[in-house]
């Protein structure tokens, strides 16, 4: 069992969901993302996502794209990165994931990406700008390392598609809740319980969410449906406001904490509803790759 499905098996007998906040690494520091991190594990944070920069991040809003800005002005690369990561291992006993676009990761290498990231101590990868169809050639590498790729479902998608995109991913499959880039919402979609429930039929994979989520009322209520709750922007923003300031980590500790309440709150630790069913028998069980 990989360290993101023991994660999600531990948090559910708890009666807990995932907190896994995302953080711009590099912003406003590699030194500084190192001591939000270790904050963030400390008041609550279940799996941490850290964001490569890349200078084209068309996923991301303006929020996002502003922290990656500075981060790549600051000399932030892929191998900063990772040594970053490896520097946190000693420190953060939750899962690390990454979170990026193809670009940097083809231009390390594929292979190299995939050992050099397990060896630092990740154990995912959420590469926004690539398709499950095309994905294969870095599954290929990721996946003997025991590095779980991680897809995405977007509200467009297809039930077919949906079906295909939670059989090939691993770990946990990324349920974009809304069109568009990332950033706060005022609401949530009203169709994100039906699009969670149509994926429920097909998997019985953790499901986490993100995009537009950012105060702690819209955590409870994603939590009620989902395995886990990812808060992107939010965090960056309120990174944005205090960087400089000597309350920095204090402060995002603070909000992380605001936000992981609801999800050991009985509300969202408790009964979703009807059972996951099952995937039907004549679907199989997942290939050990992806799909051609």
């Amino acid at each position: 069992m990989s360290r993101l499905a023991a994660t999600f098996e531990r948090l559910r007998a708890a009666g807990e969901r995932a907190l896994i906040p995302y953080f711009t690494a590099g912003d406003p520091s590699l030194a500084d993302t190192r001591r939000l991190v270790i904050e963030a594990t400390r008041q609550g944070a279940d799996v941490i996502e850290l964001g490569i920069p890349f200078s084209d991040p068309l996923a991301d809003g303006p929020v996002i794209q502003r922290a990656t800005a500075r981060a790549l002005a600051a000399g932030v690369s892929v191998a900063r990165v990772l040594e970053t990561v490896a520097t946190l291992r000693a420190e953060v006993q939750v899962p690390i994931v990454l979170g990026t676009y193809y670009n940097p990761v083809l231009a390390f290498g594929l292979k190299g990406f995939a050992r050099a990231a397990v060896d630092a101590g990740v154990v995912g990868l959420i590469v926004a700008d690539l398709p499950p169809e095309e994905a294969g050639p870095l599954a290929t590498e990721a996946e003997p390392v025991g590095l779980d790729l991680i897809h995405l479902v977007a509200p467009t998608s297809t039930p077919e598609r949906v079906r295909r995109i939670a059989r090939r991913s691993r770990g946990f499959v990324y349920v974009v809740s809304l069109t568009g880039v990332t950033g706060e919402r005022e609401g949530l979609p009203e169709d994100l319980a039906a699009q969670i429930r149509t994926l429920r039929l097909v998997t019985t994979k953790p499901v986490c969410v993100g995009f537009g989520i950012g105060r702690p009322d819209q955590v409870l209520a994603v939590g009620r449906l989902a395995d886990g709750v990812i808060v992107g922007s939010a965090i960056v923003r309120l990174v944005e406001a205090r960087a400089g300031s000597p309350s920095l980590v204090a402060d995002v500790g603070r909000f992380v904490a605001s936000l992981k309440g609801p999800l050991r709150a009985p509300g969202a630790g408790g009964p979703r509803g009807p059972r996951r069913q099952r995937p039907r028998a004549s679907e199989g069980p997942p290939p050990p790759g992806p799909e051609g």
